[in-house]
């Protein structure tokens, strides 16, 4: 399953002590379902407000964002809560596990949040981790994996209630090369194999050229890049 996103003039600030700084000056995207879309930019950009505010994170100041049709502006509260649970699997660059939680605790966190069955959330966590490579290590606490072991957890958490959509923010870009690699792969694989729609923010051009469309966020605005 997939959906598609889009944002028509998304504007965001911030204040930064005594002046207003602009981040996004009128952002239009069209993301179509199961499709790979990559975000590059240079450092302070936007590329993450503009994930935040795509995935009801934050809100913009300006501008719609839908997502699956939903018009984010319209949730509030607990419909936003569950429309997120529901909808959207997050993955950033630094894997936000709890550490007093096993990987497949962290794994079931979603789903717990959702008030799923937990018998039946625990096989489908199992099964993630089987698919990532970590069945084996399913009892272990984040701190006894590496980096891209931390990383497929976070992957795997994302996936739990099969999220039509995915954003991932930087996801290989705590990783030496070749941890990022595989975790991209594996990104790769599960978003082929679940069919989700994936907006993926990177600094790495060999990983965005890889996805199946490539943006430049520059100056508040998105731009087609060169390959």
């Amino acid at each position: 399953m997939s959906v598609s996103v889009r944002a028509r003039g998304v504007e965001k600030a911030y204040d930064d002590g005594a002046r207003r700084v602009a981040v996004l000056r009128g952002i239009d995207l069209d993301v179509e379902p199961g499709e790979m879309l990559a975000i590059m930019g240079p450092s302070g950009s936007g590329k993450s407000t503009l994930l935040h505010v795509l995935g009801a994170l934050d809100r913009p100041d300006a501008g719609r964002i839908e997502v699956a049709g939903q018009d984010l502006a319209t949730l509030r509260g607990a419909a936003l809560a569950a429309f997120r649970n529901r909808t959207l699997g997050f993955v950033f660059q630094f894997h936000q596990l709890l550490p007093d939680f096993t990987a497949v605790e962290n794994v079931l966190i979603p789903g717990r949040i959702a008030g799923g069955d937990l018998t039946a959330l625990r096989r489908r966590a199992d099964a993630l981790l089987d698919e990532v490579g970590l069945a084996e290590r399913a009892d272990f606490f984040p701190n006894q994996l590496s980096g891209g072991e931390r990383q497929r957890v976070a992957l795997s958490r994302a996936l739990l209630l099969e999220p039509p959509l995915l954003l991932a923010d930087e996801p290989t870009g705590n990783l030496d090369p070749k941890s990022g690699d595989q975790v991209f792969e594996l990104l790769a694989e599960m978003q082929a194999r679940h069919r989700a729609t994936v907006v993926l923010v990177t600094h790495n051009p060999d990983i965005a050229r890889r996805c199946g469309r490539l943006l430049r966020l520059e100056e508040g605005l998105l731009q087609a890049a060169n390959r």
